[in-house]
C-alpha cells in the first residue's frame, strides 16, 4: 500500500486499535443529522455516551445523605448564634463583639485560603461577594446583635425563623421567576405569624428590637441568595473565605474604634461568644451549609434549615437559662409549616 494513499483514506484512521476485535457495524460511523450536530456542538470529551457505572462506583444517594448531614451541622452551628451572642454581650460591647467576630474569622479564613491556595474569583464575581458579604458577615451579625440588646434570644429566634422564607422571596425576585399563589399565600402566612408574635410580645408596638431584627431579615436574605447564585460558579471555601478576606479592610480599624468606645471586659463565657459566633457560626457553618447545599441540591438541603428555629429555642433554655413565654414554640411551629409548604411549592 502506498503511504500516500492510506494517508488520505478515511477507513485508514477510523480503526486505531487492531486488538478491538472485527470491525464495528456502520452505525459505529461518523453520522450526520441533528445528533451529530449536538454532538460537535459539545466537544470532543463529550461526544461519546457515558459508559454504564462501574458496579463498585458510589452512587448518588450516599452523596445526597451526606450532604444533608453536612447541612444539618451546619444549621446546628447556626442555631448557637444568638446564645453565644448574648454570651458576648456580657464582656462585649455590640459594635465591638460584630467588629471583633469578622476580624476573628477573616484572620482564620484567610490562613486557609493561603494553605489551600484557593484561586481569587474573577473580577466579574466581586459585586456579588460585596453584597453576600454586606448582609451575612456585616448586617446580619450587627442588627442582630443590636437587637439582642434589649429582646432574648427565643423572641429573635422566632422572628429570623423568617429568613427562609425571605430568601425563597428575594430569589424568586431576582431571577424573575413567578412563584405560584400557594408559595405567597405560606410566605404572608409565615410572616404574619411572626408579626402578631412580635406586637403580642411587645405590648401591641414593634419596639426597636423588631426593627433591627426585621432589617437584619432583609439584609440576610440577600447575601444568602447572592452566595448561593455564586456558589454555583465557585466553590463554598471561595465564596465565604474570600468574602470574609474582603471584610477586613474595613474590620480591624472599625474594631479598634469599637473597643477604644466600648471597654470590654474578658469573662470566660464573653470570650466563647466571640469565638463561637466568629469560627462556628461565620465560617464553618456557610462553609458546611454551602458544601452541604453543592451535594444535596439547594432545594433538599435548605429543608434542614425548618429546624434552627427550634433548636435555638432548645439552647436559649439551656445555655440562657431563658423562660419561653407559649407563644414562641407555637409560632416557630407554625412558621416551620409555612416554611415546608414554601419549599413544596417551588419543587
Amino acid at each position: 500500500m502506498r503511504p500516500e494513499s492510506s494517508a488520505i483514506e478515511p477507513g485508514a484512521i477510523a480503526v486505531p486499535d487492531r486488538a478491538a476485535g472485527p470491525a464495528q457495524p456502520p452505525a459505529s460511523a461518523p453520522a450526520s443529522g441533528p445528533t451529530a450536530e449536538r454532538a460537535a456542538d459539545q466537544g470532543p470529551f463529550t461526544a461519546h455516551a457515558p459508559s454504564p457505572p462501574h458496579p463498585g462506583a458510589p452512587r448518588p444517594g450516599p452523596a445526597r445523605g451526606g450532604g444533608l448531614l453536612l447541612a444539618a451541622l451546619g444549621v446546628t452551628c447556626f442555631s448557637l448564634t444568638f446564645p453565644a451572642t448574648a454570651w458576648a454581650l456580657e464582656g462585649f460591647g455590640p459594635w465591638s463583639a460584630t467588629a471583633l467576630r469578622t476580624v476573628l474569622a477573616g484572620v482564620v479564613a484567610c490562613v486557609i485560603l493561603a494553605v489551600a491556595r484557593v484561586p481569587v474569583p474573577a473580577r466579574r464575581h466581586w459585586p456579588w461577594l460585596a453584597v453576600s458579604a454586606s448582609g451575612v458577615m456585616i448586617g446580619f451579625p450587627l442588627l442582630t446583635t443590636l437587637a439582642l440588646q434589649t429582646s432574648s434570644t427565643a423572641h429573635a429566634a422566632v422572628v429570623v425563623g423568617l429568613l427562609p422564607l425571605t430568601t425563597a422571596a428575594y430569589s424568586s425576585l431576582r431571577t424573575g421567576s413567578r412563584p405560584s399563589p400557594l408559595f405567597w399565600t405560606a410566605a404572608l402566612a409565615g410572616a404574619a405569624a411572626v408579626l402578631a408574635f412580635a406586637l403580642h410580645e411587645s405590648g401591641g408596638a414593634l419596639v426597636t428590637g423588631d426593627l433591627y431584627l426585621l432589617a437584619a431579615l432583609l439584609l440576610c436574605a440577600a447575601g444568602y441568595g447572592e452566595g448561593g447564585r455564586l456558589a454555583r460558579e465557585l466553590s463554598g471555601l471561595q465564596v465565604v473565605g474570600w468574602a470574609l478576606a474582603g471584610c477586613l479592610p474595613l474590620a480591624v480599624p472599625a474594631a479598634v474604634v469599637a473597643l477604644l468606645a466600648e471597654p470590654a471586659v474578658l469573662t470566660v463565657h464573653a470570650v466563647a461568644g466571640v469565638v463561637w459566633v466568629a469560627t462556628g457560626s461565620q465560617l464553618l457553618g456557610l462553609l458546611l451549609w454551602y458544601r452541604g447545599m453543592g451535594l444535596a441540591g439547594v432545594a433538599k438541603a435548605s429543608q434542614t434549615q425548618l429546624a434552627q428555629p427550634l433548636l435555638t429555642l432548645g439552647w436559649s433554655v439551656f445555655l440562657l437559662g431563658e423562660h419561653l413565654p407559649p407563644a414562641a414554640p407555637a409560632t416557630a411551629l407554625t412558621v416551620l409549616v409555612c416554611i415546608a409548604v414554601v419549599h413544596r411549592a417551588r419543587t
